[in-house]
């Protein structure tokens, strides 16, 4: 079958599109030949070495598509039923071979590529709003990149909880795209200062949680966002990881949280997925959440997708079509 591997660390040119052996099923997974591949963030860390993985790697962490076989004891997914998975290796491939605990099926009128779409980003904007920090009607948040993948999805989710959302864009088009989101204010942070924004819009109460998924460039002001006892959610590093922090600073500044977490975490058991992907399957069903596909690329053309997405020159969900 076709995949994409990387030999070594670097930039997108180091992806290869080859041919490696199709996987087998063993006891209790289950092989999917996938409609499309979701492309996230997390695979251009591990391209670059940022977070350290075995070489040679076979990139993607999410996808979805059409269970072609089950190993010996599978009993929760069929043979020709379509489903969907996050947090598994070896993505960006024809087929994959998927531990079968770790499958949602697809409901009936989601097809692979709304399903590759929206579950890592879609439970990453869950366990965000609902779990790290609960919002609740009343809270006043601020979305970093939130015409992004995940920006998109929680700031929906975050109306849904009855929050202000405050979005930051790089572009009026981004703009936009964030406030059919739901987007209360959104914040141009090229033409303007987000910290001192936030402090106009607030008018000096400032935030009771940030949700950074930018990292280095925006990590100060972040802070500076955020009112006594506010969280700083930080949840990805598109601009490079955050240099060390003296916690002294979380003090003087209102006796601050950070938290740094990542879905793993939120995603533990079989209760946790199948509570955040029936909510969001749910949503979708009654047209209360919107997923943007903003670029679909064929598989063969991983690179250039990585390209585009860390050049933020993409909005919404970018997919790999094998």
């Amino acid at each position: 079958m076709k995949a994409v591997r990387f030999h070594e660390f670097g930039g997108p040119e180091v992806l290869r599109y080859e041919d490696i052996p199709e996987p087998e099923p063993g006891p209790g997974e289950a092989v999917l030949r996938l409609g499309a591949c979701g492309v996230n963030f997390i695979d251009t860390y591990q391209r670059t070495g940022a977070y350290n993985v075995a070489l040679p790697h076979v990139a993607g962490q999410e996808g979805a598509g059409e269970v072609v076989a089950v190993g010996e004891g599978v009993t929760n997914i069929a043979v020709g039923e379509h489903a969907g998975y996050t947090g598994t290796g070896a993505s960006y491939a024809e087929y994959v071979k998927v531990s079968a605990d770790r499958l949602v099926k697809l409901p009936e009128g989601v097809d692979d590529a709304t399903g590759a779409a929206v579950l890592l980003q879609g439970m990453t904007a869950h366990y965000l709003m609902a779990s790290t920090f609960p919002l609740q009607l009343g809270h006043t948040c601020l979305v970093h990149a939130a015409a992004g993948g995940v920006g998109l999805l929680l700031t929906q989710m975050a109306k849904m909880r009855g929050a202000h959302v405050i979005g930051t864009v790089s572009t009026e088009e981004k703009a936009q795209l964030a406030r059919e989101a739901g987007a209360d204010d959104v914040i141009l942070y090229t033409q303007q200062d987000f910290v001192a924004e936030v402090d106009r819009i607030t008018g000096g109460a400032k935030l009771d949680v940030v949700y950074d998924s930018v990292g280095k460039d925006t990590f100060d002001g972040s802070l500076d966002c955020l009112a006594p006892r506010g969280y700083l959610v930080l949840f990805g590093q598109s601009s490079g990881r955050v240099p060390p922090v003296d916690p002294q600073v979380l003090n003087a500044k209102g006796s601050l949280f950070l938290t740094r977490p990542t879905l793993a975490s939120y995603a533990l058991t079989r209760e946790e997925i199948d509570w955040r992907a029936s909510e969001i399957f749910g949503w979708l069903a009654e047209g209360a959440l919107n997923v943007r596909v903003g670029a679909s690329f064929a598989l063969s053309e991983a690179a250039e997708a990585h390209r585009q997405l860390e050049g933020r020159l993409t909005t919404g969900k970018v997919l790999l079509i094998p």
